[in-house]
């Protein structure tokens, strides 16, 4: 009999990617994936002409912590998009739903419960989000990327790590190189500002780019519209963001600077690169980055540099010091064993499914 899923999350590629880390095994076991995602929001982009995926959109709105004329719309969007997402499920009939976050994965999780199917929610940061914390009510089962976050979610919380894209570990290195135009006699600096790009972070490289050029070969994803072209040279690459050449890039990089995210840190943990944090900071988040920055820190698997803090000659100095401790960083990264968490989400998932294909054949 074939097994079907239901996937869900979005509105940024952090609540999308790791979703599709799991495509290819569940494909490969004979799962009919379907996903639900909003008409506009980045995981249509992401996902829509993926082989072997079915997508389907619904009304969601965006969930706000603070009030403006566009909330009082919210709760009418929200009602829409669980009657949207209900027709969508009971026409599918899954065996279980799987929602990594954000604002659309409220309506199809509401709607996933209302029709008896087993739910199945992943927290990628050290805290939940909003999204995640109202679907937590409705979840069978929570995933969670840090093992300090069970405090947070109660019983049904599992430590699973995140999942990690597979392509991500078929890096080329000289394929990268030969990218990038360097020619490995100097060791590659990444910069990544995430998928808006980070221009306190753009700015602080820019400002200290002539002495990181005479260590580093360097490459910039800076964001949409963040290119200074003129600053271009032999060891200097920028680009708004790389794709399908980024498994090559990731496999030529020797450091990395990066915002912390959860899904970005936690490939970049499972790459064991050495990376240097620059969270974003409270006047422009809940916090999150900050606490993922931290735990990454006491584990020994990055160093911090808080934005505050940051200037064109702390960062070449904080640079300097994570290539110099590299080996020490790299070897505690490999001990790691929940670095790379998809086998450990699929289980959760099968188990799921199967129980849930159970009960249909008792008929309960």
């Amino acid at each position: 009999m074939t097994k079907t899923i239901v996937f869900t999350g979005g509105g940024s590629a952090g609540h999308v990617t790791p979703n599709m880390a799991l495509f290819p095994q569940l494909l490969s076991e004979g799962y009919d994936i379907h996903y639900i995602g909003t008409e506009n929001g980045i995981e249509k982009s992401l996902i829509e002409n993926m082989e072997g995926i079915t997508y389907h959109s619904v009304s969601a709105d965006k969930l706000r912590r603070y009030f403006s004329l566009k909330t009082l719309k919210m709760p009418f969007e929200v009602i829409k998009g669980i009657n949207q997402a209900t027709r969508i499920i009971k026409n599918l009939r899954p065996d279980v739903v799987f929602s990594k976050g954000g604002y659309v994965s409220v309506p199809v999780v509401i709607a996933a419960k209302n029709c008896k199917v087993p739910v199945v929610t992943h927290e990628s940061d050290y805290t939940p989000g909003l999204a995640n914390r109202i679907s937590a009510r409705y979840a069978d089962k929570i995933c969670v990327t840090f093992e300090d976050t069970l405090q947070y979610v109660g019983k049904k919380g599992i430590h699973t790590g995140t999942p990690i894209r597979p392509q991500l570990y078929r890096g080329n290195k000289q394929k990268g190189l030969e990218f990038l135009g360097f020619d490995d006699k100097k060791p590659v600096l990444m910069i990544m500002g995430g998928s808006l790009g980070a221009a306190a972070v753009n700015d602080a490289v820019r400002g200290a780019l002539d002495k990181l050029e005479r260590t580093f070969d360097i490459v910039h994803l800076c964001g949409k519209g963040k290119l200074m072209s003129e600053l271009d040279s032999c060891s200097y690459r920028q680009f708004e963001y790389i794709s399908k050449e980024l498994p090559d890039v990731f496999a030529a990089t020797d450091i990395v600077i990066s915002r912390a995210g959860a899904n970005a840190v936690f490939e970049l943990l499972a790459l064991c690169k050495p990376m240097l944090l620059v969270p974003l900071p409270l006047s422009a988040s809940r916090g999150d980055q900050i606490q993922n920055a931290g735990y990454f820190s006491r584990k020994g698997y990055a160093m911090v540099l808080e934005q505050e803090k940051m200037t064109p000659q702390t960062l070449l100095d904080a640079v300097n010091d994570l290539y110099d401790r590299r080996l020490s960083f790299i070897s505690t990264m490999s001990a790691e064993p929940t670095a790379d968490g998809t086998d450990e989400v699929l289980d959760v998932i099968r188990k799921e499914a199967k129980e849930h294909e159970s009960s249909k054949r008792e008929g309960k």
